[in-house]
């Protein structure tokens, strides 16, 4: 008996050590350094490209929902209180906060080059070449979109606000270290897109710039991956009313929620803004959305094999 209580000791012991060393190298690595490919854009200061640039932003990007510090103040009364970032996202594996990024130099994107900021939106990493959490689904925006976005950031107020550092767990290190890596379109990403009332404009528009199809399609809550068909709904969003449950937006006849709009339905329903108290559908940033990009969002979403996915809120 004493025998087998000496193995056994060993073995944990073991083993012990077999998983103290790996956390330990977990801790120094898990911060790896990517090489990806230059894009080559360069902001620009033609009013145009500006103008682009702030309806991306403003608009069908709602870039300014999440780097505001109060996110909640921008979706439900539209407030424009500035995007210098701090608004917390509680994970299992960590809190991150959203970046500044306005213009100061200290705190914001002041002092990131043009090609930093482009290969944030383009591949998902960091000025210092690390991997982010890819909240942002702008991989597939076009480089003209890219350079619009940048070009208009570079005309905000600054606003000096220290920002928080990204809080990882363990399990979050773990993760940083095997499963975040840049992200590729694919396919590779136009480098300009023709704006017109399409279906292959309104996919772009729902998967590149609105990132629609993030909120639209059931995902794991642990990892965030897609488990559901796209467009079909069922991903749970907490709110300070409870949990809202996001539609099913495909043309089932039976649950899909606008397959018997009309294209004036769908963008009256744009244009009348938020319903629920504590949506978390950046209506104030949507209703700014122009009619042939409502259109072209609503013919590809009635381009989509219908899913039978009934989703009703509580």
């Amino acid at each position: 008996m004493k025998k087998r209580w000496k193995v056994t000791g060993r073995v944990l012991l073991v083993l012990s050590l077999i998983v103290g060393v790996f956390l330990i190298y977990i801790q120094f690595s898990y911060r790896q350094k990517y090489d990806v490919p230059q894009t080559g854009i360069v902001a620009s200061r033609d009013s145009a490209v500006i103008a682009r640039g702030e309806y991306l932003v403003m608009g069908v990007g709602h870039c300014w929902n999440c780097h505001a510090p109060d996110g909640e103040t921008n979706l439900q009364t539209g407030t424009r209180i500035g995007m210098s970032g701090g608004l917390p996202f509680k994970l299992p594996f960590g809190t991150v906060y959203s970046a500044n990024i306005t213009s100061d130099t200290l705190t914001g994107i002041g002092g990131y080059s043009d090609e930093m900021l482009a290969r944030t939106l383009r591949y998902s990493v960091r000025h210092d070449n690390t991997a982010l959490i890819p909240f942002m689904a702008y991989n597939g925006m076009s480089d003209a979109d890219i350079r619009a976005v940048i070009s208009y950031l570079r005309t905000i107020k600054p606003i000096r606000n220290q920002v928080p550092k990204t809080h990882l767990n363990m399990v979050g290190k773990i993760v940083a270290r095997f499963v975040l890596k840049p992200v590729m379109a694919d396919p590779p990403a136009p480098k300009a897109i023709t704006r017109d009332t399409s279906i292959a404009y309104g996919k772009y528009l729902a998967t590149s710039v609105g990132n629609c199809v993030s909120c639209h399609t059931n995902r794991d809550k642990n990892t965030g991956a897609f488990v559901g068909s796209k467009f079909a709904g069922g991903y749970q969003m907490k709110s300070k009313t409870g949990v809202f449950v996001t539609p099913n937006l495909t043309p089932d006849p039976k649950t899909g929620v606008i397959a018997s709009w009309k294209p004036s339905d769908f963008v009256r329903r744009f244009r009348a803004g938020a319903v629920r108290p504590h949506t978390p559908m950046p209506w104030k940033s949507f209703q700014s959305l122009s009619e042939n990009d409502l259109k072209a969002l609503y013919y590809f979403l009635h381009s989509l094999e219908p899913v039978n996915n009934n989703q009703v809120n509580p």
